[in-house]
């Protein structure tokens, strides 16, 4: 079963980048990515920019409205995400502890639609 692991960050508690701190973080990261890849469990993974590049668009009365930033102002940002194929909830739970974000952010853990199952 396919899962996202939404990856949330506070940046105020995030490790600034260029410290040793951030260098561990992302070392955490670089090791989980060889991880999932040598189990066969990852399917696509990135880090997204911050949330000032954002845009978000809506359909109302049939025109489109875009506007800067994201949907919801919240003190945890979506920083990135990953999606693995693994046999349950508890496999992808485990891989998800040991994103490095967890230490001051949240991971969301989201099983994807199968729209075309098999038989």
């Amino acid at each position: 079963m396919k899962y996202m692991l939404l990856i949330y960050n506070d940046p105020t508690r995030e490790p600034a980048y260029g410290t040793e701190d951030f260098k561990q973080m992302m070392g955490g990261f670089f090791e989980l990515n060889t991880r999932m890849n040598a189990d066969g469990v990852l399917v696509a993974g990135e880090g997204l920019k911050g949330i000032e590049t954002a845009t978000s668009l809506r359909r109302k009365a049939g025109k489109v409205e875009t506007m800067d930033g994201p949907f919801a102002d919240t003190k945890e940002h979506l920083g990135g995400y990953y999606i693995v194929d693994v046999p349950d909830l508890d496999a992808a739970l485990r891989y998800a502890a040991d994103i490095p974000s967890a230490n001051f952010g949240t991971i969301e853990v989201r099983p994807l639609m199968d729209y075309n199952p098999a038989g």
